[in-house]
């Protein structure tokens, strides 16, 4: 798992070596996790915030300045009918030392929301009365506690709008306290059973270790740094003579053993009792947020389960043996798949074969070429996977050989052996992204193989304006990406500040990209950079964490220079579950 990072502290990638037989290791090409979207010590200063803020409201000395009401020259929106299609309103806080979380959680939240429609994202104190009636369904993600120096952003029309509409409401973490008192607790409580007023994040002092969310008879796993965990609310039941509330999920604490919900629903209001996107893996507590958005955007929604595997870091330096040994194993079970085809392999300095440099084109390797049609005539889809997968003559962050380095981003590893990424190289441009595409392109075209019309970044890591380029290139990408502070709201990108992510179904994100799920890792039989060994039967346990996602995509990658033997276990135990596989181009649909 990985803290997603501000300027360049402790972000963590997946499992990324350099082998020393003339060949890279498994990398994970990128996040394994998505964490809260700062570097830990500000995850830890803003948890620390909540619990103290927290406690103060329990102790009635929090005082909450209220959002000014709407005037004359802020009239009430009318309510429309809405419009065809399924559409999303994302609401977001940007107040606060910690503000700028806010957006970098509702890029997360519009990411998926934008697998079923339509989404418009804003800041919640732009929210204008009757707002909610415009959409499908609204989604508030509350991370800044109101209360002290920081007055309630949250206009009294939305704490209104959402107690009278019938529109679906999703309410993820802070403020529902501040609603209950703007609406009056005993008539929230009428509405929708519990008392927000009476619900805090710690019991007896602590957050206590909640360590698991069980949704859906699924166990998924929720693992927070010690001193970096805000809590879970625990919502006060109203009980007898009041309305039901349908407890969604329920998690456990690993000290005590005590239950409390972590999801509930009544009425209209769906509540999530914590923001799920910080410090997650590949079997997270995030996976029953991912499936709750179809009860509020597409409930009729069929059960529907898909795998898909893609061979990684493909190039001209590739076994054609190997690669004929895997297109006949996954030919002989009917699986189509995904080649990502690296145009170029370059060793500037000669890494790998005794300090003399090496650079060779699919042009140039004929046999390599000829198995990729082999491979193309049996059941595989052509990918692109950089120009070069490398960056320079330097080591970004192992060797500078394609396909163990970064090419979009710099990164070194730290004396702790953990990757940090440093940002974008200094000469990142539009132009710069565009002439590597190009070039790739045309290396596919010199070697007679057909243009790609998917994308994976290497290592997943690029800046906002790259991956724009690559989403103009290709009809989509299939990879874990990076979202920048500044892409909602318009300000200037801010390269140090971003959030990663993953998803189990196909998006349209705020880059306005289609991206592919990738959302199990991948095989590697040894521990690197902090992170352990990812053996089939750990692939296998992801899968199974993500059937609770209804119409979700169990989707990996494996390098072919790895014996047949753990991926036919991969794609065994996943078909066993109930997967089955399809290609990469069905999963947009």
């Amino acid at each position: 798992m990985v803290t997603a990072l501000l300027g360049g502290v402790g972000l963590s990638t997946g499992a990324e070596a350099a082998a020393g037989d003339g060949r890279p290791a498994g990398s994970s090409d990128g996040p394994k996790g998505v964490s809260a979207a700062s570097g830990s010590e500000d995850l830890t200063a803003w948890s620390a915030a909540q619990r103290a803020n927290d406690s103060m409201r329990r102790s009635h000395r929090l005082t909450v300045t209220p959002a000014p009401k709407a005037t004359a020259e802020r009239p009430s929106v009318q309510a429309p009918a809405v419009s065809a299609g399924t559409s999303a309103l994302v609401l977001y806080d940007t107040t606060g030392p910690y503000g700028y979380l806010g957006e970098l959680y509702a890029m997360a939240t519009a990411n998926l929301a934008g697998h079923f429609g339509t989404v418009t994202a804003k800041p919640v104190s732009a929210y204008a009365p009757g707002m909610v009636e415009q959409y499908s369904a609204t989604f508030y993600v509350g991370s800044t506690y109101y209360g002290g120096s920081i007055p309630d952003a949250v206009p009294p029309a939305f704490y209104q709008d959402v107690m009278t509409t019938a529109k679906p409401v999703d309410w993820i973490g802070d403020n529902v306290w501040n609603m209950a008192n703007a609406v009056g607790i005993e008539n929230f409580k009428k509405k929708y059973g519990w008392d927000p007023t009476n619900s805090y994040f710690s019991t007896n002092g602590s957050v206590g270790t909640i360590n698991q969310v069980a949704y859906k008879g699924r166990t998924l796993t929720r693992k927070i740094p010690a001193g970096a965990d805000g809590g879970v609310l625990h919502p006060a039941l109203s009980g007898a003579g009041y309305p039901q509330v349908s407890q969604l999920a329920l998690a456990t604490d690993a000290s005590t053993g005590a239950v409390t919900p972590w999801a509930i629903r009544s009425a209209n209001l769906t509540y999530v009792g914590e923001i799920p996107f910080a410090y997650v893996s590949e079997s997270d507590r995030v996976v029953a947020f991912e499936d709750l958005l179809f009860d509020a955007l597409a409930p009729a929604t069929t059960e529907r389960h898909r795998a898909f595997v893609r061979l990684e870091d493909i190039s001209p330096g590739s076994d054609p043996t190997e690669l004929r040994t895997m297109a006949d194993y996954l030919a002989s079970q009917h699986i189509p798949y995904g080649i990502n085809v690296i145009p170029v392999y370059t060793d500037p300095r000669g890494v790998y074969d005794n300090g003399t440099p090496q650079t060779v084109t699919l042009a140039q390797a004929p046999d390599v070429v000829a198995a990729l049609q082999y491979m193309l005539a049996h059941g595989a889809v052509l990918m692109n996977h950089g120009y070069t997968h490398q960056y320079s003559n330097v080591n970004n962050p192992y060797t500078g050989v394609t396909a163990d380095d970064f090419e979009f981003f710099r990164s070194h590893v730290d004396a702790a052996d953990n990757v940090v990424y440093d940002g974008p190289p200094a000469e990142d441009s539009t132009a710069w992204a565009q002439s590597r595409v190009t070039a790739a392109l045309a290396g596919f075209a010199a070697a007679g193989l057909p243009r790609p019309a998917l994308w994976t970044t290497p290592h997943y890591a690029a800046s906002a304006a790259d991956y724009r380029v690559f989403g103009q290139n290709y009809t989509a990408r299939l990879e874990r990406p990076l979202y920048f502070a500044g892409t909602l709201s318009g300000a200037p990108v801010n390269p140090g500040r971003y959030i990663g992510q993953f998803f189990p179904y196909a998006v349209k994100d705020v880059y306005g990209t289609t991206v592919l799920p990738e959302n199990i890792g991948n095989y590697e039989p040894v521990p690197v950079n902090n992170h352990p060994a990812r053996l089939p039967a750990d692939l296998i346990n992801s899968a199974r964490a993500n059937l609770a996602v209804r119409d979700g995509v169990a989707s990996f990658f494996y390098h072919p220079y790895y014996d047949v033997a753990p991926l036919q276990q991969t794609i065994d135990g996943i078909r066993a579950l109930g997967y089955t596989f399809v290609g990469p181009t069905d999963l947009a649909n």
